[in-house]
């Protein structure tokens, strides 16, 4: 023997609205989803672009900074080797710079 189910015809229709209205609202979660995804995909890449720059720029300052401290270094050492040819010079009865200076620019022909 076969029961046959009475449908309400108010319970139908609210029972299809829920589900049209429940498909709706995870239609539009689901486009909200995509949209963040692309965003955060987006600010990802975007990272990754900002810290290859701060990478380059990270060993630029490195170069640069072994770059001062090499000239750094050579400057103290020529200035060694200055104070040592300036102690030998005067021992050996050299006078000073501006004596040495004047007298070599009246030696450089005026142009």
């Amino acid at each position: 023997m076969q029961i046959m189910q009475s449908r309400d015809p108010e319970v139908s229709e609210d029972t299809e609205n829920s589900f049209a209205e429940l498909k709706l609202r995870e239609a539009e979660a689901s486009e909200s989803q995509q949209r963040a995804d692309m965003a955060l995909l987006e600010a990802k890449k975007i990272t990754s672009q900002y810290q290859k720059e701060a990478d380059k720029c990270n060993s630029r300052m490195e170069t640069c900074e072994e770059a001062r401290e090499k000239a750094e270094a050579a400057l103290s050492a020529q200035k060694k080797l200055t104070a040592i040819w300036q102690i030998r010079a005067r021992q050996r009865g050299w006078k000073g710079v501006a004596k040495t200076l004047t007298q070599s620019q009246e030696n450089v022909p005026v142009v």
